[in-house]
């Protein structure tokens, strides 16, 4: 048993110095009753293409291998004794271009991927990203503490029910916002298009579009409901047409019913139009 925790301690040793070139590796703690820490891989957040506004060069420390249980608070908390953190973002894998600024939502946002993911920490001073680095020369490092511990098990389901409650009155009005951004959004590229209309390029070509007669569905909640009850009849009439091989027969036999029927009807016809003197084959 004694040699067995020489090795493990060994090992526990040697996982700092086996960090990828570039990276520094700091151990992490859920709680202190945890025996065997988690490390961090660390570095700069540098990117050839150059870092946009969001994940700011010198001041953005890239961390791989974050937790499930670790969220930006606990990522701030951790290092907050190299400087003053100004923003924490998380994602699922290392971002090749850089994210457009869009309106985040409250309730329409994905969710994250569950399992380990990168995160990017930004510092307000460069001198944070150096220090955070330095941090793979301490002892771990705990992110669940008695003064700000992560919910787990219940607590955390129950906060996790709590927050998919939403607020129907905040819904509407953030829906109706985007709304009302996304018509005056179409209104500006049609006026755009109408200015640009007949207008020739650069090389003397003119764009020509097409409009149709008429207009587009309106969208009101009646017009989507009859669009929905339209297409639920043809998909079960598609559906449930010669499902079973019973109804394939009787279909067959009906088919023929008629062709026979339609045969009599045709030798009437034609011995009536013999009997008036009428019929002429040739």
């Amino acid at each position: 048993r004694a040699s067995r925790r020489a090795k493990m301690a060994a090992a526990a040793e040697r996982v700092p110095g086996a960090a990828p070139a570039g990276y520094a590796a700091l151990a992490v703690k859920f709680s202190a009753r945890q025996r065997s820490p988690h490390f961090l891989l660390v570095k700069e957040h540098r990117v050839r293409e150059g870092s946009g506004p969001a994940h700011p060069p010198r001041r953005t420390l890239f961390v791989l291998n974050v937790p499930p249980y670790c969220d930006p608070e606990s990522l701030s908390r951790l290092f907050f004794s190299c400087g003053h953190v100004q923003s924490v973002d998380i994602c699922d894998k290392p971002e090749v271009t850089e994210k457009t600024d869009t309106l985040k939502s409250k309730f329409f946002n994905p969710k994250m991927t569950k399992g380990f993911r990168v995160a990017y920490v930004v510092f307000r001073s460069p001198a944070g990203v150096q220090a955070a680095k330095a941090l793979s020369q301490r002892g771990p490092l705990l992110i669940s503490t008695e003064t700000h511990p992560v919910k787990t098990g219940i607590s955390k389901w129950i906060a996790s029910y709590a927050a998919s409650v939403v607020d129907r009155e905040e819904l509407k009005a953030e829906v109706d916002a985007f709304m009302q951004d996304y018509d005056k959004q179409i209104a500006e590229e049609e006026a755009k298009a109408a200015q640009e209309e007949g207008v020739p390029d650069e090389e003397g070509w003119v764009k020509v579009t097409r409009k149709g007669r008429k207009p587009g569905l309106p969208r009101t909640e009646a017009a989507n409901l009859r669009v929905l009850e339209r297409e639920r009849r043809k998909r079960a009439h598609k559906e449930l047409l010669n499902f079973y091989a019973w109804q394939h027969r009787e279909t067959k036999r009906e088919h023929i019913a008629q062709l026979r029927k339609k045969f009599e009807e045709d030798k009437q016809r034609i011995a009536l139009m013999r009997a008036q003197r009428k019929f002429r084959p040739y």
